[in-house]
């Protein structure tokens, strides 16, 4: 991770294995995530190279031991013996064609066993590869048909060392084992392929984690810092404002707003430097750090800040034990007062504000905040409405509802309701 938090791009060769030619082609086509796009061939690597020369060299041998036993069986036509070895030749050349077509291989060999006894080995190599490379409903198809034929291949030209019987066991024992060899290696490519996969997968799913962690963690920083630098600056333009609309006021008055503003700017550090805290710190290092957290028993301080800025406000909280609020719910209950008359100033000044507060334990907290409509023309405030969405959320966060919305009288309410369960 870098200082900002953003995910490190992996470098290709951290995730792809640099000895490429260690791999068959087919393994390092399916691993390296460019494969296939420019729609070639995979190219042969060289442990390709390496295991299909010993296979030809495997099919040649076990070609010219068969012909061997050929010459020796003095009813045989040399005619016929020359062109099983020529078959038997062929074979063997074809098995430098096993990896493009490893069906049609393997499917064309099965009439080479009855015409060339020395094409046994390209044979065996052909199932083997079919085994490796394609799915079992293929390697059903065309093993089944090799085991059903090998009964009267062995009777159409028979072993000259071993009865019937014990021949026809011998070969499928033999073209069983190969075809279970074929189906062993390409369950175990299948399962590091898969398991690659899920590397890149569970990779995928990390740095979709922490993007989303790093998403929600901005949303709640700038949710915080709206409700809480919106109040603050809004102090500041009001009273701002006075100064400018009164440049003629009484020195007392100039005096009491540059005391508001000094102060509610000192305020608003202090916030920006919380919220700062809290980005630098980890997660839950800032919990009992800086100034204490609002709760409900600061709505009186907030109103009083609020009326000595110009604003009338009425509060009537009718609580029972307001001591007893949670403090999670006490704070969400401030943050949305806060909130609502910060918009009362901006959407409606001048306006009488109302807030409400009513609650009991088992019943819940109910916050209402009511203003009639404002007089004369406001001018719109860019970005409206995005507070009201954090109030949302913030009120969904702590298991409550808000809803919110025009008045009878033109006027706009806010109205929230927090959970405050009964005490166990």
């Amino acid at each position: 991770m870098r200082g900002d938090d953003r995910p490190v791009p992996v470098p290709q060769a951290a995730i792809f294995p640099t000895r490429r030619w260690l791999l068959p082609s087919a393994v390092a086509t399916e691993l390296d995530p460019d494969a296939g796009r420019s729609g070639r061939r995979p190219r042969r690597t060289a442990r390709d190279w390496l295991v299909d020369f010993t296979c030809f060299v495997i099919a040649v041998v076990l070609g010219l031991v068969v012909a061997d036993t050929l010459t020796e069986q003095e009813n045989l036509p040399h005619s016929l013996v020359v062109a099983d070895q020529l078959l038997g030749a062929l074979a063997c050349a074809a098995v430098w064609l096993r990896r493009r077509w490893p069906l049609g291989l393997a499917a064309a060999t099965i009439p080479f066993a009855f015409l060339s006894t020395t094409s046994a080995g390209a044979c065996t190599i052909a199932l083997f590869t079919l085994a490796v490379h394609r799915p079992f409903r293929y390697v059903a198809w065309v093993g089944g048909l090799q085991l059903a034929v090998i009964p009267l291949l062995l009777w159409a030209r028979p072993d000259p060392d071993l009865e019937y019987g014990p021949a026809v066991v011998w070969t499928v024992l033999i073209t069983v084992a190969v075809i279970g060899w074929g189906m062993l290696v390409r369950s175990k490519r299948q399962l590091m392929l898969s398991l690659r996969d899920r590397a890149r997968r569970a990779e995928t799913e990390a740095r979709l984690r922490a993007e989303q962690a790093q998403r929600l963690a901005r949303e709640a920083i700038a949710r915080e810092m709206h409700d809480v630098l919106a109040h603050r600056l809004t102090l500041l333009s009001v009273h701002a404002g006075a100064l400018e609309f009164r440049p003629d006021a009484p020195r007392e008055e100039i005096v009491r707003a540059a005391g508001v503003i000094r102060e509610s700017a000192h305020e608003a550090l202090q916030d920006l430097r919380e919220i700062i805290g809290v980005l630098r710190a980890g997660e839950g290092e800032h919990d009992d750090a800086g100034r204490p957290q609002p709760t409900l028993a600061a709505l009186d301080a907030l109103v009083a800040e609020s009326r000595e800025a110009g604003m009338k406000v009425t509060l009537d909280q009718r609580v029972t034990d307001p001591a007893a609020v949670p403090a999670s719910v006490g704070r969400t209950a401030y943050r949305i007062t806060q909130e609502c008359l910060t918009n009362t100033r901006k959407h409606a000044p001048g306006a009488e504000a109302a807030v409400v507060v009513v609650g009991a334990p088992g019943e819940g907290l109910t916050v209402t905040v009511r203003n009639p409509a404002p007089e004369g023309d406001v001018p719109p405030v860019p970005g409206s409405g995005q507070g009201l969405i954090g109030l949302t959320e913030r009120a969904t966060l702590t298991g409550g509802r808000l809803e919110h919305g025009p008045w009878e009288d033109g006027g706009f309410e806010v109205r929230a309701w927090l959970p405050w369960p009964a005490p166990a």
